[in-house]
């Protein structure tokens, strides 16, 4: 356990050499969601694993008021800083987790020496129509949330939603730093496997993200849903081994 601005946050490591690989879970997840993988990759690459709960989640503290990307990044720092984990980053984001990993590389440069985005949330994918047509998709889920029992789950998804439109503006015009590599996988199905338009725009966007620099480029995890790490781990794990090769051991 690690505290930080007055709560305390789990995270979990397999010892092993530089690069660090860093696991990040999508929204609504924890760390538990790597089980599988961190003894496959410790394995394979001998490196150090670090996985974590983020605020709300697992055995992490709660944290009151609206879910802010600065608040996750804040604390994903001050986790990787009290583990003595500075440089040689390998940081490995799924979904949501990708828009903590895009403001991570900017505030914290040094640190990520490389990241696989897996179907990750990425800024190109939220133009205003889209985000218009997200926020109004989800005001019935909201209300619905809203009359339920209060658990952590529905407090943390209700914390999620706050901000949501005024956060995903200020995300569409982030971008991703020059000199840090990636490797972004895609889902066959994406998040919005009922919906063409909006797997699509995913799509598009992840096409994007690659073609803004020459030290990224996509990979398509055939047979899989959104959910890369838990229906196709060999690609993720053959993504990782990509990246720390590209970056090299130290």
């Amino acid at each position: 356990m690690i505290s930080t601005n007055g709560h305390r946050l789990a995270f979990h490591v397999t010892p092993g050499h530089l690069p660090a690989i860093v696991l990040d879970a999508g929204g609504g997840l924890d760390s538990s969601y790597w089980k599988n993988l961190v003894p496959v990759l410790a394995g394979d690459t001998g490196s150090e694993i670090i996985t974590y709960d983020r605020a709300g989640m697992g055995a992490s503290d709660e944290v009151p008021g609206p879910w802010k990307v600065q608040d996750a990044v804040s604390d994903l720092a001050a986790g990787l800083r009290q583990l003595g984990v500075t440089h040689d980053v390998v940081l490995v984001s799924h979904s949501e987790a990708g828009e903590i990993a895009t403001s991570f590389v900017n505030d914290h440069p040094g640190v990520v020496a490389g990241a696989v985005l897996v179907d990750a949330s990425l800024p190109d994918f939220y133009t205003p129509g889209e985000l218009s047509r997200v926020i109004a998709a989800n005001q019935a889920q909201i209300a619905t949330l809203a009359k339920q029992p209060s658990t952590r789950q529905t407090r943390q998804l209700l914390a999620v939603a706050q901000d949501y439109g005024p956060a995903h503006q200020a995300y569409h015009q982030m971008t991703w730093p020059q000199d840090v590599p990636a490797i972004a996988i895609e889902s066959a199905k994406t998040p919005f496997d009922t919906s063409p338009a909006d797997a699509r725009l995913w799509r598009d966007a992840q096409a994007a993200f690659v073609s803004h620099a020459a030290n990224r480029r996509l990979v398509v995890a055939a047979n899989s849903s959104h959910d890369v790490p838990i229906d196709r781990p060999d690609v993720v794990v053959k993504a990782i081994q990509d990246m720390i090769a590209e970056v090299g051991r130290t």
